[in-house]
């Protein structure tokens, strides 16, 4: 499949890919991934790669959208939690008793 990332064509395929990213060691995902195989990989890790682009050069939607094409399952950022967080002190108040005024 001929693909464009960073103004550059490449014809990617997903064999070649699969090829291109054996034995590497998936970076820790903070944000978009990609699956292959049974790994996660960051979107610009991956790009880097398989493009042998300097990371700055693209961007991870022009990645995914290749990985996409290809068959790939991508992942995009997990949102935060719109709960806001617990009390760490909520539980133990009634054990340690009401608070006291002076």
């Amino acid at each position: 499949m001929r693909c464009v990332i960073a103004r550059f064509p490449f014809d990617l395929t997903k064999s070649g890919v699969l090829e291109s990213m054996k034995g590497v060691t998936p970076e820790p995902v903070t944000g978009e991934s990609v699956i292959i195989g049974r790994r996660h990989y960051p979107a610009k890790q991956v790009g880097q790669v398989v493009t042998r682009q300097d990371r700055r050069d693209f961007s991870t939607g022009e990645v995914l959208r290749a990985m996409t094409q290809l068959g790939f399952t991508c992942r995009t950022r997990p949102t935060a939690a719109s709960a806001p967080p617990a009390d760490p002190y909520g539980p133990a108040s009634p054990t340690l008793g009401a608070h006291l005024s002076a």
